[in-house]
């Protein structure tokens, strides 16, 4: 998987801002459950915004880098509790990336 240019990232967080969390993570945290919702939304979205609950800086930090080993999404952005992540599609990807 190849690095996101920071060009790269400022596009696609321009294109996140207005997104609404597809994803919610409670306080049962990353369950299977939640990882399976989190791939069915890649497959339909390449662009997810995630709520990601945690007051622990290490859980939370934890979880984020389980998303994105399990998902192989590029992180865009985490502010606050709220993780902006990003997997192309494999056929006809829909955000075309500024070259890098």
């Amino acid at each position: 998987m190849t690095k996101l240019t920071n060009n790269q990232k400022k596009f696609l967080r321009s294109k996140g801002h207005s997104l609404k969390p597809v994803v919610m993570l409670g306080q049962h945290g990353l369950t299977k459950g939640v990882l399976a919702e989190l791939e069915s939304s890649l497959e339909t979205h390449e662009l997810l915004k995630i709520k990601v609950r945690g007051d622990d800086r290490e859980d939370k930090q934890r979880v984020i880098d389980e998303i994105l080993k399990t998902t192989r999404a590029h992180l865009v952005q985490v502010i606050g509790n709220v993780m902006v992540i990003y997997r192309a599609f494999d056929k006809e990807p829909q955000l075309i990336l500024p070259r890098k």
